[in-house]
Parts: structure tokens; sequence; C-alpha cells
């Protein structure tokens, strides 16, 4: 099963270890990476460039604001898709993927896309 691993990040302004974090990220990926756990990883921006979308009703239309989702402490950082057997696997990956302090990891599981190869459409699987 696949799960996605959302970083966490309370920490604004200069952060003196941030030189030690990226390189824990490197290792872990790296690990990862060669056992052919995870899929995929990035860092996301704090501020630049971040926009929402809000549909306020059904067939409204949207509206574009600058700035992330939700007014929060913790903003989204980052994440890793992975592939693991079990949901206490993903959670011992995200135990290792180093935080900020006051970070957080929180692990969805992904539902898998099904596709129909006869009509050619993608629904959702349950």
């Amino acid at each position: 099963m696949k799960y996605l691993l959302l970083i966490y990040n309370t920490a604004t302004g200069p952060d003196p270890d941030a030189d030690a974090r990226l390189q824990g990220h490197i290792t872990l990926f790296n690990e990862l990476d060669a056992s052919g756990t995870v899929l995929s990883s990035a860092a996301l921006s704090e501020d630049a460039g971040v926009r929402t979308v809000r549909i306020s009703s059904r067939g409204g239309a949207p509206a574009v604001t600058d700035g992330p989702f939700l007014e929060a402490k913790e903003l989204l950082a980052g994440y890793y898709l992975v592939e693991c057997e079990t949901p206490d696997e993903a959670a011992a990956i995200a135990a290792r993927i180093p935080c900020g302090v006051g970070g957080a990891v929180e692990i969805r599981p992904v539902n898998e896309l099904v596709t129909d190869t006869v009509r050619g459409d993608a629904p959702y699987r349950i």
C-alpha cells in the first residue's frame, strides 16, 4: 500500500539546524530509494508562490488567494510517498524523518486509482 508522509514544520525565520536536517533527508531518501520503498519526495516552498483555490458553493466560481490553505502554526514543508506492507512500517519511516522542533509527520494512506482499460476511465477504488 502507498502512504503519503506529510512533513509539517513550525519554524519561521533562520533555522540553525537546516543543513543537518537536509543531510538527514538525503541519507534517509538514499536508504529508502535503495530498498525500493520511496516513490517520490520533495520539499515545498514556505511562502513564495503558494496559492489557495476555494470553491464556496456547488457551481460557484473559484476564489484564488495568495498564501497557504489555512492560517496555521504548522506549515506543510514537504512529503515522502512510500510503499509499505503495513501502516506500522510507514510509521517507522515517518519516525525517521528529520523535522524541526515542534514539527510533525502525518501519515495518509493513498487510495489507488483503478483504470478501466476498455472504457479508458479511472474511477476511485473504494
